[in-house]
């Protein structure tokens, strides 16, 4: 049976990098550091998953998690036996969730999205092992969690501040979500979350759209809220978009796009992504609104947004920030942004600082080295 991925090699790889960070007392590289085995690097289709050029340490709670011994097994080793229901069902259960569709890349093509269930596993890890992608065909969103969402239990008296479900989604590509038709949950093509943890590792989100205006809405790819006393969401090694014809599109956000959220995104990619609305937020007299931050779009109070070793490249916004859009309502929230480059990015206005991101001109941003041009 050919199912994923924690390869018993990566401990090894693991404990002997340690070893040579702490030995080498030079090393600007952190204890906890780890090294995540990415089975994407060099895909048989489409852009690779996460940043060539991009180094940066990643800290060992934004590694991939362990799927051994799953609680499902999508599959029986052909590509038909992996489907929508299973899939599903998978993540209905919750648990880790591999699968075993053969030793070819397979497209899964949703007709509903797979949704989290709070009252299950606190743990909800989807694990496509290099070969899964799963596409909602352009007309369906692909993911869903909520623990503010009756229809998936309520297990708390503080579902916009709780710590399960942890839902990670790691070696793994999606593709062709759409979520236009969605009215009370809108935005988040691909994924949409709310509450518990979220994270993305060694995952591709390519032609993934949402709701096209709306001052507040997008994520083309992904949209999160409420999560864990304020902890970040983390994505790694990952990629959005990553060349011509495979961007993802929204609103805002055409990549991810947050409300009181903040993110953590270590040597992953965002290119050709686009914000499509018009009017900002609030939107112009006039106008529908939308059309910022073409890569990411965060916004909120005190918030961090933090990226190492990251490309945002070929954006393209209506109104403002076309790689970034980051507003603290409050001011109290700031940018981190070291060994990345942001460049070449169209469209838009309202850069105080520096070009192409939008941002209250007293918000602190500290950059190390990085191109912002």
């Amino acid at each position: 049976m050919t199912y994923l991925t924690y390869l018993p090699i990566k401990l090894a790889l693991s404990f002997l990098f340690i070893l040579l960070a702490s030995s080498c007392s030079t090393e600007s590289i952190t204890n906890n550091a780890v090294i995540v085995n990415n089975p994407l690097e060099n895909p048989e289709d489409g852009p690779r998953a996460g940043n060539p050029d991009g180094n940066s340490p990643i800290p060992l709670e934004a590694d991939l998690e362990n799927i051994n011994n799953p609680d499902t097994v999508i599959g029986n080793g052909t590509p038909a036996s992996c489907n929508c229901d299973a899939v599903v069902a998978a993540v209905a259960k919750g648990g880790k969730i591999v699968f075993n569709c053969g030793t070819e890349p397979v497209t899964i093509r949703m007709d509903r999205p797979a949704k989290v269930f709070n009252n299950t596993k606190p743990d909800v890890i989807i694990d496509g092992g290099g070969l899964v992608t799963l596409s909602g065909n352009g007309t369906t969103r692909i993911l869903y969690m909520n623990t503010c969402d009756q229809n998936q239990i309520w297990t708390t008296s503080h579902c916009q501040n709780q710590d399960s479900p942890r839902l990670t989604v790691q070696n793994i590509t999606f593709a062709d979500g759409n979520s236009s038709n969605e009215a009370q949950y809108d935005g988040g093509g691909a994924i949409w979350v709310r509450g518990g943890r979220f994270k993305a590792v060694n995952s591709r989100f390519f032609n993934n759209v949402c709701a096209g205006t709306g001052p507040d809405v997008g994520g083309g790819a992904i949209r999160v809220f409420s999560q864990f006393n304020n902890l970040p969401v983390y994505v790694v090694n990952s990629t959005f978009g990553g060349a011509e014809g495979f961007g993802n599109i929204a609103s805002n956000g055409g990549g991810i796009s947050s409300i009181g959220v903040s993110w953590t995104i270590i040597n992953s990619v965002f290119t050709h992504n686009k914000a499509i609305g018009s009017g900002g937020n609030p939107s112009q007299s006039g106008t529908p609104g939308g059309g910022s931050g073409g890569a990411i779009y965060n916004d909120g109070n005190s918030v961090s947004l933090s990226l190492s070793g990251t490309k945002i490249e070929a954006n393209e916004v209506n109104a403002y920030g076309s790689s970034i859009f980051f507003v603290s309502n409050d001011h109290s929230g700031d940018i981190k942004i070291n060994n990345s480059t942001i460049q070449n990015n169209i469209g838009g206005s309202w850069y105080p600082v520096y070009p192409s991101i939008s941002m209250h001109s007293d918000t602190p941003i500290v950059v190390t080295n990085s191109t912002i041009r």
